[in-house]
């Protein structure tokens, strides 16, 4: 590559319209592509917002060329429905960041992307959706990558604006940590509350113990991960804001489908497959999945 590498985004959601904001900020707008042609993004932050100019292009027969680097941030539920934007912005030589939640986002993404380098990534930061379209950013951005060579595309990229990017030499610890995290906020989606659900002392109880259900599974995954984890993970939500939310309960109130399987039915299936005991799982993905997709 020579100059700037050429960058677009694919889903301009919550985490999306984010990381296009940051981008933006430092004159790195990147190509917005998505289902709806939205002619602006709109991003709140402690310090104001930042405004991207649109549109949000609706037609991948647009683009004339592959992308240097693409961030996908649809959720994993959209994957097969963005096949199109896939196949016009990457070849063999485009690297894609895949902001999304899950251990599995290479498997899913890799037989879309023609040949292109899928980078797993974890999300550290809680952004939501408000009413009217724009995004609240409740806390400092934060990307964790595997510490591999093509991870530079992604540093460089983001380098100077307000997102911090680290790279591990131990990713698998640090995602399957964060699935633990998403999975446990499946407890909000089937009570159809937000995190002050963690103040009580049975949800605490309950969550403890499904996390030490998850953990073996992570370990048997090949996670490095110590028993404090499961504490601070019930303490993250026991001191954020008592109405903070998360992607898939969003998803649930809108009656869209849920990322059941990739948050939760991942442990079950997991489990299953190394002759692990899953008797939480058991209970909890079933009602997920129903809730997602019925019937009823």
């Amino acid at each position: 590559m020579s100059g700037l590498p050429t960058i677009a985004l694919i889903g301009p959601g919550a985490i999306g319209t984010t990381v296009a904001a940051l981008l933006h900020e430092v004159d790195r707008t990147p190509m917005l592509c998505g289902r709806t042609a939205h002619p602006q993004l709109v991003l709140h932050h402690d310090e104001g917002k930042i405004i991207v100019p649109g549109p949000v292009l609706n037609n991948p027969s647009i683009v004339r060329h592959p992308m240097d680097l693409v961030f996908v941030a649809v959720k994993t539920t959209q994957v097969a429905d963005s096949a199109g934007w896939l196949a016009a912005l990457c070849d063999e030589n485009t690297v894609i960041c895949a902001l999304q939640n899950g251990v599995e986002q290479k498997t899913l993404l890799e037989p879309f992307v023609n040949g292109a380098t899928v980078l797993p990534s974890v999300v550290w930061f809680p952004a939501q959706r408000e009413s009217d379209t724009s995004v609240r950013l409740r806390a400092k951005p934060r990307l964790t990558l595997p510490d591999v060579p093509l991870a530079q595309l992604v540093t460089d990229a983001l380098s100077g604006t307000r997102c911090t990017v680290e790279l591990s030499s131990d990713f698998v610890s640090l995602a399957w940590r964060k699935l633990l995290q998403n999975a446990v906020a499946g407890l909000m989606v089937l009570t159809n509350r937000h995190a002050g659900i963690f103040s009580r002392e049975d949800i605490t109880q309950l969550a403890l113990a499904y996390l030490h259900e998850c953990m073996i599974v992570a370990h048997a995954q090949g996670a490095v991960l110590q028993d404090s984890v499961l504490q601070e993970i019930v303490n993250g939500f026991q001191c954020a804001p008592a109405d903070l939310g998360t992607s898939i309960l969003a998803d649930r109130k809108a009656n869209r489908p849920l990322e059941w399987d990739i948050r939760n039915g991942v442990i079950q299936r997991y489990g299953h497959s190394k002759g692990i005991p899953t008797p939480i799982s058991d209970i909890l993905v079933p009602l997920l999945a129903a809730g997602s997709e019925g019937p009823g």
